[in-house]
């Protein structure tokens, strides 16, 4: 019986892919950058599994074309890159890798937040520049985070590491989603259930931490932005299309919220060309999850989740739990 073969579009930490090696022979695309689509069509052809990254679009085309595949292995958390209905439809697990990277993403919205209340990367900017030529009582005033209310949209696993790190500034915490955490998770967090227009117009800082969705597409947009204070900060670390940029743009020029920090954008790599033209914007090219430790585990997880399937076995964390297997 010939080995399976794994296509894998990126080069992984060298424990997933020795993981991957016990199991099966692997294609790998050698470089870090995105995978040709060309490449990506003849590669999946022959393949029984696919270790992929969030920012591959693996579409009903792609899957048509696999006939032997059956695992998609997502090296993210979210899954809106992959047409899992027709991959279910097809018989094919995709699986996805949570959890563990919860405290880096966490992390980066902390650092956003910060760094755009206290307007850190303008302060470094302003220093390399060599314009600091002596202290000013009124020159670069931000923002205090201490005892402030943040507000969270979303309280997942990210959300609610985000509220504990809130909890330990003194912040009064709100949450809203799409339904309320038990009383235990509440108390732990100091978090109140509130609804989103509540949120909006009382929270110093909003942070996003909701799945993409149709129904979450533009969830903030001109009308949610015209609710915020004046005086709050936008931060989004879970995917681009959550916000409207265009909006986003006319609310920063116009004054209707002070500031945002941003991991994501709604057509990456390209960002919306106001943003980068307004310095009370801090961006960042997608690194929420950007730490040695926990890309190396995220790349296990997804390799762990492929090699079960190879094996007949069911994966940890499928997206689609309730998949008939193709044989």
């Amino acid at each position: 019986m010939a080995r399976p073969t794994v296509l894998v579009t990126r080069p992984l930490p060298e424990p997933a892919t020795r993981l991957l090696r016990q199991h099966a022979a692997l294609t790998v695309h050698g470089r870090d950058t995105p995978i040709p689509r060309r490449r990506l069509l003849k590669g999946i052809r022959e393949a029984t599994g696919l270790v992929c990254m969030g920012t591959d679009q693996i579409d009903a085309a792609l899957l048509q074309a696999a006939p032997r595949l059956r695992v998609v292995a997502n090296v993210a958390v979210g899954y809106n890159n992959i047409d899992v209905a027709g991959a279910t439809g097809l018989g094919i697990w995709v699986t996805n890798t949570p959890g563990v990277l919860t405290e880096s993403t966490a992390e980066l919205a902390w650092a956003l937040l910060l760094a755009v209340a206290r307007r850190i990367v303008e302060a470094d900017r302003y220093v390399r520049s060599g314009r600091w030529k002596f202290w000013q009582f009124h020159h670069l005033l931000g923002s205090d985070v201490w005892g402030k209310t943040l507000g969270i949209c979303g309280l997942g696993r990210i959300g609610q590491a985000v509220a504990l790190r809130g909890r330990g500034h003194g912040m009064r915490i709100l949450y809203t989603g799409r339904r309320r955490q038990p009383g235990p998770v509440e108390a732990e967090l100091g978090a109140m259930f509130v609804d989103k227009a509540t949120l909006l117009r009382e929270a110093d800082f909003v942070s996003l931490h909701l799945p993409l969705s149709p129904e979450t597409t533009h969830y903030i947009g001109e009308r949610e932005l015209h609710q915020m204070k004046p005086t709050a900060f936008l931060v989004n670390t879970t995917r681009g299309p959550v916000v409207d940029e265009k909006a986003l743009v006319k609310a920063l020029r116009a004054g209707w919220i002070a500031g945002a920090g941003l991991d994501v954008f709604e057509r990456e790599p390209v960002v919306t060309p106001g943003l980068l033209r307004l310095r009370s914007v801090v961006l960042t090219p997608h690194i929420g999850s950007a730490t040695a430790e926990t890309r190396t585990r995220m790349a296990l997880m997804a390799a762990e989740n492929c090699a079960a399937v190879l094996r007949g076995e069911r994966p940890m964390t499928p997206v689609n739990p309730d998949l008939t297997p193709r044989p």
